[in-house]
């Protein structure tokens, strides 16, 4: 019977027993490096797929021997070798997975691991500034998917923008950390078995790094790339290298490996920050001879008469207007505006790997990865801010109806408004995330039939957003601000009544006047300029030990494998804010510069409707942190907590406060497994079935708001048995039809956990606590597919799925006032009554549901064609995945919405059409998902917010100058895909609507 490639039976797939029976594979850099890849396989497994079963002892006989002469290895070389390797790895796996090799990677166009894992079935990604950050599996996301990098459990984090869910503090991996260059293979496995450790309903991702055993001989290789944005037009660099050797008779080898680029992009167009409805934050301002809504509003103005913001004159226009855009049925955006994103980023990736083979039985392998992602990021705003804030804050009540038209769905299509907030906002992000992984691994013979596998690893990311500043310049309660979504519902015209590019106009600093006693912190019914400081980062670190051995019982018939393993995972957060809650500021210092400056050239990539500004005056933070001496971390002046107080606290602030926390998790298990090969029924048949045990001890961390931040350590213990089976059959010689079926759990969302609380008096007004008791999810799946490899290199299947959730995990959320929560009104900034209404969440356990799925994969070089023609191939892939959830709404009611399951596109697909000779390369890959939702209940009296679908498209062109060069040409993002972020289910408002642009890359590989 023929050896399977690399191993045989009862090793892992990926481990096998000895470097001799191991045949040289490309790595993911060489591929990258060469734009062609030189794979040496058996011979074999290049015939297998057209190949006969055996008829005969004698025939099976006379197979074994052509195995053992397939030692004499041939060579092939690009695209096409490296999709028959991944092929053959999938055909070969006893479990349901889908694998991507050396090439597959490198001549993707693909900027990091998560634009190369979108073209597995099943897999789509999420995107930060237009590149790939995290994966959902099978419609479960990222917090659902664990990733292990050479054996070693990982967690990598960053931060991002707002929209994209900020700094993750999720279990959520964030594939930007990395570049594709250090990686030769990345698996999928989308069933379980018990010898992979716990912690995933959707899949488990495993990276595998290159080693210098994977060559077994000297390779020096290096490449450079320009890539150039068509938005920012500014070109960066992209470089990668590689050497590998062996020494002592090839019983030791070093490889190094490094991959370096820079980044720098514009991330432009429209957004919200969401859509309310006419009732919200206190209503409108009644024109005159209707009755107020807030009452402090007087017979002439709107709110307090101090404040000399005169309410319409009666008439029935008026009226109307205004109990149009009252209706509860009516929304409009809270923050309208249009902003650029300034996005600079370097990462720098090195991998070494040290290989001992003292003899054959014995193989020690150090690994060890390192990556840093260093990055800035500017946001500038034009924006109207009145929509979101209440009466206390200047906002809303203070803001009148002039003209008013919505859309039957309750949309507005247009809006005349006085008394508008008008603010220019600038955001300053430094960030940086650092990657460590050392890993220890032992693999040893002990005898023919006995294998001990052992591993020790540690795995340490490091999130730092040291400075994170936001900077605001004001022009209060202007009249005439106009808002038009009538031409186009993403990229609305806005009319301002001023030159937002007049320097000292209408766009200023509004400080806080300063008075000798009793210096109040804020303007009474008003929102002033702001400085914001709000420094974080947060820590994970993964240590991991496992051992196990596998005893060949019947050779090539059945292995029983035992094994334990250790993992202890530390997580904290901190975050620090300035203790004046409010943010406010005094008026410029005396003597002070010029504090503004100008942003220019908005919009080039948007085709914006006519009269949209595309320069406005922003601040200057470099000019106001000098002038404020902002980083003092000092009362510059007045009373402490006053305007003039830059004094940073965190556990004792009530808005930083929820983001101290921290969670530390010692997991205990061990499995038992057999794996199984034989004939029943005349039919080959192999597959493996176990059971794993797993014992959690978690201890959570957080702060109370009472007592001005107590903190509060809470512990709990779980234990669950996971049993899992995997089983294929060999129904004809090209036909493999396999089942899995497994128990699962995933942990809960670290967020989720926090035994403290926060309270956000800023922006949406809300509290939300954690529950440090929350069970697992815990979910029965249940897979199956068939597999016709119908020619040689080709493949059709389809695969079905089902996942029994019965336990899930939603945040409830209810809205009160303030002084219905029992909490104390010390908590709350001066200006505050304790009448506002905040939001208040926490989660809890709830019933889960079903979630099925269909794939399709089918994958073809176009051989039969006559002449040229049989250069071609394609790989087509489409998804299919329903889940319905039926998610509370607030824990005082029984209502519920029932709708997908979040992060789960219904639909989606990936097709590549691609060509390869002996000198030209080229391909087009296209990927889409479709719609999706990223919350249940949505945020401010909506059902739903989402993303819509998006269709990328990518294209390469590579050729082979000669043995040792070639250049490449690649181009990323080729229809400048919009960022198309959605509220409510009836309306498709939009909440972010940003293009990055175009992206063209040059380059040259050389091997030495």
């Amino acid at each position: 019977m023929p050896q399977r490639h690399g191993t045989r039976l009862g090793t892992s797939a990926s481990a096998p027993f000895s470097r001799a029976a191991h045949p040289p594979r490309l790595t993911r850099l060489a591929a990258c490096l060469l734009g062609t890849a030189t794979l040496s396989l058996p011979a074999w497994a290049q015939d297998q797929a057209a190949a006969p079963a055996p008829a005969s002892a004698a025939s099976a006989a006379a197979d074994k021997n052509a195995a053992d002469k397939s030692l004499e290895t041939v060579v092939v070389t690009g695209l096409r070798a490296s999709l028959a390797s991944a092929l053959n790895a999938k055909r070969q796996d006893r479990g349901i997975v889908d694998v991507i090799k050396a090439e597959d990677i490198a001549k993707f166009p693909d900027t990091n691991l998560a634009e190369s894992l979108q073209r597995v079935p099943g897999v789509v990604i999420d995107r930060d500034a237009g590149e790939g950050r995290n994966i959902t599996v099978r419609g479960l996301g990222a917090d659902f998917t664990r990733v292990r990098i050479n054996g070693i459990e990982a967690l990598a984090t960053t931060g991002g923008t707002d929209s994209s869910g900020g700094a993750n503090r999720s279990r959520g991996f964030d594939f930007n950390v990395f570049a594709a260059e250090l990686f030769n293979t990345i698996t999928v496995r989308k069933s379980s078995s018990a010898e992979v450790d716990e912690g995933s309903l959707g899949a488990t991702v495993d990276l595998r790094a290159a080693r210098p055993f994977d060559f077994n001989k000297r390779v020096i290789t290096g490449s450079v790339k320009a890539r150039y944005n068509d938005l920012s037009r500014e070109t960066d660099p992209r470089l990668a290298f590689l050497i590998s050797d062996v020494f002592a008779d090839r019983k030791v080898g070093v490889l190094v490996s490094g991959a370096y680029s820079k980044r720098r992009l514009f991330e432009e167009g429209f957004s919200t920050v969401r859509w309310d409805n006419g009732a919200s934050s206190g209503g409108w301002c009644s024109p005159q001879g209707v009755t107020p809504a807030n009452p402090t509003t007087t017979a002439t103005t709107c709110g307090p008469a101090a404040q000399n913001v005169p309410r319409l004159p009666a008439s029935q226009g008026a009226t109307d207007a205004y109990n149009l855009a009252s209706n509860t049925a009516n929304f409009h955006p809270r923050l309208p505006r249009y902003g650029r994103l300034t996005h600079d980023q370097d990462r720098l990736g090195l991998t070494g790997s040290v290989q001992v083979q003292p003899t054959d039985r014995t193989l020690l392998t150090f690994d060890i990865l390192y990556s840093k992602l260093k990055a800035t990021r500017a946001e500038d705003f034009l924006e109207a801010i009145s929509f979101s804030r209440t009466a206390s804050q200047g906002g809303k009540p203070q803001t009148s109806v002039v003209q008013a038209q919505y859309a039957p769905n309750g949309a507005l299509q247009y809006g005349v408004f006085n008394g508008v907030d008008i603010r220019a906002e600038s955001r300053y992000d430094e960030l940086s995330t650092t990657f460590t992984q050392p890993s220890l691994t032992l693999e040893q013979e002990i005898t023919d039939h006995l294998k001990l596998n052992a591993k020790v690893g540690r795995a340490d990311s490091r999130f730092r957003n040291p400075v994170q500043t936001t900077t605001t310049l004001d022009a209060l309660n202007v009249n005439g601000y106009t808002l038009d979504f009538r031409g186009n519902d993403r990229l609305p015209v806005i009319s301002y009544p001023f030159d937002p590019t007049q320097p000292g106009g209408a766009l200023q600093i509004v400080g806080v006047p300063q008075v000798a006693t009793n210096q109040p912190a804020t303007v009474a019914n008003t929102t002033t300029s702001e400085i914001r400081i709000r420094p974080q980062g947060a820590n994970n670190r993964n240590d991991i030990a496992h051992v196990d051995l596998a005893w060949e019982v019947i050779p090539d018939r059945l292995t029983l494998k035992v094994g334990g393993d250790y993992k202890k995972y530390d997580f904290d957060t901190y975050e620090f804010r300035r203790v004046n809650q409010n943010d406010t500021i005094f008026a410029a210092p005396a003597g002070s510069a010029v504090l503004t400056k100008m942003l220019t050239g908005f919009g080039r990539g948007l085709n914006l409707p006519a009269g949209t500004p595309t320069s406005w005056v922003i601040p200057d933070l470099n000019a106001i942190a000098a002038a404020y001496d902002i980083y003092c971390n000092c009362i510059k002046s007045g009373p402490a907590g006053g305007p003039g107080d830059f004094t940073l606290s965190s556990t004792t602030n009530g808005n930083a406060r929820g983001n101290n926390r921290a969670v530390v998790e010692k997991d205990k298990g061990g499995f038992v497994q057999a794996d199984f090969e034989g004939r029943v029924l005349g039919l080959k048949v192999q597959g493996n079935v176990g059971v794993r045990y797993v014992q959690t001890e978690q201890e959570a961390t957080g702060y109370l708001a009472t007592g001005g931040g107590t903190e509060v350590v809470i512990g709990q213990k779980y234990k669950d048995w996971l049993p899992a089976l995997n089983i294929s059959a060999n129904l004809a010689p090209d036909l493999i039809a396999r089942f899995a079926a497994a128990k699962v759990m995933a942990r809960p969302q670290l967020g989720n956990l926090n035994p403290g609380g926060t309270i956000s008096t800023t922006g949406t007004l809300s509290i939300t606590t954690g529950n440090p008791y929350l069970k697992p999810f815990r979910a029965k799946t249940f897979d199956g597919s068939l597999e016709w490899y119908f020619s040689r290199n080709a493949f059709l299947g389809v695969g079905v799925f089902q996942k029994n959730i019965n336990t899930y995990i939603q945040s409830l959320r209810t809205n009160a006032p303030y002084n219905q929560t029992g909490l104390p009104l010390s908590l709350l900034p001066a200006n505050f009554t304790g009448e506002e209404v905040f939001q208040l969440t926490t989660p809890i356990n709830t019933p889960g549901g079903k979630l099925r799925g269909i794939e399709l994969n089918y994958q073809q070089p176009f051989t039969f064609l006559p002449s040229w023609g049989k250069n071609f191939g394609t790989l087509l892939n489409y998804t299919y995945v329903k889940s319905k959830i039926a998610y509370l709404v607030s824990p005082t009611s029984d209502s519920i919405i029932t709708d997908d399951l979040l992060n789960m596109s219904p639909k989606s697909w990936n097709a590549t059409l691609y060509y390869e000779d002996d000198k030209l390369s080229a391909r087009v890959s296209a990927s889409r998902r479709s719609a999706f939702l990223t919350r249940v209940p949505g945020q401010n009296n909506n059902d739903v917010e989402g993303k819509n679908a998006t269709l990328n498209v990518d294209a390469s062109l590579s050729y082979k100058v000669n043995e040792k060069l070639t250049i490449t040409l690649e181009g990323v993002n080729l229809t400048n895909e919009a960022n198309d972020q959605f509220i409510s289910r009836a309306r498709n408002s939009p909440v972010v609507y940003h293009v990055t642009g175009r992206e063209f890359l040059l380059g040259a590989s050389y091997k030495f």
